[in-house]
């Protein structure tokens, strides 16, 4: 087995090998002068099972490419089998046509990864599961609820008080699979977007007085809705509100947003390497999933049961 690292987040790709206790791949993914991607793997990987880390993240189509040329340059030096584990998987809210003469652009990206010589992929939190099925070679979908239920139970002594609120009515099935994990009750936030990127709350479906509640998405991009939500929710009497998101892209004014809102905390996962910007901020916090990442590709190294993380 080899672990070979694009740029997109080598601190999570260094953790994971920490984890198996495999070295990196020795490799170069550069740029020209003109900011073409060139990749070269300066070992041998003929015959290997080679698990290539990169998340399509900020910047998006860089990034994508620097993963489709790693796949390439593997499969033309004969690399047994090639595994493109992506913790973050960019372009996955495009996943069906919103209008008319719009495309699909989660379906071409699975597309230019099957193309590219990707015999697999293993992905966390995709926005919606059936993108699983835009692949025609066997993906793995994990889950971050774990690790993120294990946090909340560390740092929320009595369960009792605990509401879990989704965001808005496509996460109902995440949040509720999370409430049951804690043994808590669920919520839900009826909004509506007047435009893309913005939100407005229309209504707040259970009795969120008096407790703690924890908002649980798989996205965080320019915070409005999380912030909207919160500041919903305390009105209506929450003692507190914090959030935990799967994947924190945290875009334009996301940082300031969290900073002036209600929101106690916001917890995210190192899917998505952070700016110095997320990581100076005091209500940003961040939790690793190297170790479940890392475990995923142990058990398809060794042909294990992959759904047994789920648990």
């Amino acid at each position: 087995m080899k672990l070979l690292s694009g740029n997109s987040n080598q601190s999570l790709s260094q953790a994971i090998g920490d984890y198996l206790d495999v070295p990196l791949t020795k490799a170069q993914v550069k740029r020209f002068a003109d900011m073409e991607v060139f990749a070269t793997i300066d070992e041998n990987v003929r015959g290997e099972d080679v698990f290539v880390i990169q998340s399509t993240s900020y910047p998006a189509n860089d990034n994508l490419m620097e993963l489709l040329i790693c796949i390439d340059a593997l499969q033309r030096a004969s690399a047994r089998r090639i595994t493109a584990v992506m913790p973050y998987f960019g372009y996955a809210r495009q996943d069906r046509k919103t209008g008319g003469r719009t495309p699909i652009s989660a379906k071409l990206v699975a597309n230019l990864i099957t193309r590219a010589g990707a015999d697999r992929v293993l992905t966390m939190d995709l926005h919606a599961g059936q993108i699983q099925g835009f692949f025609d070679i066997p993906t793995d979908n994990l889950v971050a609820i774990p690790v993120l239920a294990r946090d909340i139970k560390n740092n929320y002594e009595d369960s009792h008080e605990l509401m879990i609120v989704s965001p808005d009515v496509g996460g109902v099935v995440r949040a509720r699979a999370l409430a049951d994990r804690l043994n808590a009750d669920l919520a839900i936030v009826d909004k509506r977007r007047p435009r893309a990127g913005e939100s407005e709350v229309m209504n707040i479906i259970g009795d969120v007085s008096g407790r703690r509640c924890i908002l649980f998405d798989d996205i965080v991009d320019s915070a409005g809705t999380l912030c909207n939500a919160a500041a919903a929710m305390i009105e209506r009497g929450a003692a507190s509100v914090s959030a935990y998101v799967s994947h924190g892209v945290l875009s334009g004014p996301a940082v300031e947003r969290v900073k002036k809102s209600v929101l106690s905390e916001l917890v995210i996962t190192d899917s998505i390497e952070q700016p110095e910007q997320v990581l100076a901020c005091g209500k940003v916090r961040t939790v690793t999933v190297a170790p479940l990442i890392g475990e995923a590709i142990r058990r398809i190294a060794n042909e294990e049961s992959v759904s047994k993380l789920f648990d």
